[in-house]
């Protein structure tokens, strides 16, 4: 269905666009099945069902465990990955080695 969007009135092309809108959601949605429904096959030919997978997965899904922890505060840790801790950097800037951190 080939529409010519330029004689279209605006009311028409905001008719348009929720139409495109909800066919987006719709595929998404499908989509979205169609993936849960192969990984629940693929887990059943291993012998697990998709939600013990996601269960033990939530249970050891730890974070990057620490790796660097502030002499002056040992609450506070870094795991060596994102962005630096200002007390990072401000030891890096007094220069400080990263090894003097390390745990």
């Amino acid at each position: 269905m080939a529409k010519n969007i330029d004689n279209m009135s605006r009311e028409e092309l905001l008719s348009l666009r929720q139409d495109i809108d909800k066919a987006l959601g719709s595929l998404e949605e499908r989509r979205r099945a169609d993936a849960r429904a192969a990984a629940e096959k693929a887990a059943r030919e291993h012998g697990f069902s998709l939600d013990e997978i996601i269960a033990a997965q939530k249970k050891s899904g730890k974070k990057n465990p620490p790796k660097y922890r502030n002499p002056e505060d040992p609450r506070q840790t870094w795991s060596g990955r994102g962005r630096q801790p200002a007390w990072i950097k401000d030891a890096l800037n007094e220069g400080k080695s990263l090894d003097a951190f390390e745990i």
